[in-house]
């Protein structure tokens, strides 16, 4: 009997010894971990969203109204400045043409909705027209778009270029505002 309690005890105490061990170690252990990195620090210094790849689309009544796509987007702490880069946006009109304007970085004021674009800036339209300019500059409220760059516009037959640029959306007026060349050239046979 005596020789069980004793190899219970020496039992108890090998148990007791590895639990203490294995205590010991793992408390070791931890505090050998090396301290977990850093979070980097975000891509713009006062960003408080980044995202990459984006594509928005707008519907309305089950018909597409427009689309937009961006390499990357950023939105500002303590503004309601959202800037983009690489972006495309196409507008879908309700008579069935569209509109795809493009350029190498945007600005949009997320409160007043107007919107800076800028970098080989390129409107494109589905019946032929193509417009380029440095940089435009659209303002919501009044649904204006103007430009103080060289601007050049191609169509079926025709080239005009000039300085500066003014479209007032709801009045449909186009103007290009100085400097203004235009050429002329024959389509079809004749």
């Amino acid at each position: 009997m005596k020789r069980i309690r004793l190899a219970i005890l020496v039992c108890m105490i090998l148990i007791g010894g590895a639990v203490l061990a294995s205590f010991f170690f793992n408390l070791h252990g931890r505090k050998e971990i090396k301290e977990p990195e850093p979070i980097p620090n975000e891509t713009a210094v006062d960003a408080k969203m980044y995202l990459e790849k984006i594509r928005f689309v707008e519907d309305k009544q089950g018909r597409k109204t427009w689309e937009l796509e961006a390499k990357s987007i950023e939105q500002h702490e303590d503004q309601d400045i959202v800037d983009l880069n690489d972006v495309k946006v196409t507008v879908y009109t309700k008579e069935g043409r569209s509109f795809v304007i493009s350029g190498e970085r945007a600005t949009v004021n997320q409160k007043s909705k107007d919107a800076k674009l800028s970098g080989n800036v390129t409107l494109t339209t589905s019946d032929g027209y193509r417009l380029r300019t440095e940089s435009v500059a659209y303002h919501h409220e009044m649904k204006q778009i103007d430009t103080s760059d060289p601007v050049e516009m191609e169509g079926e037959g025709f080239r005009v270029q000039g300085q500066g640029m003014f479209v007032d959306m709801e009045a449909r007026i186009f103007k290009i505002l100085g400097r203004v060349k235009c050429q002329w050239q024959k389509v079809g046979k004749g």
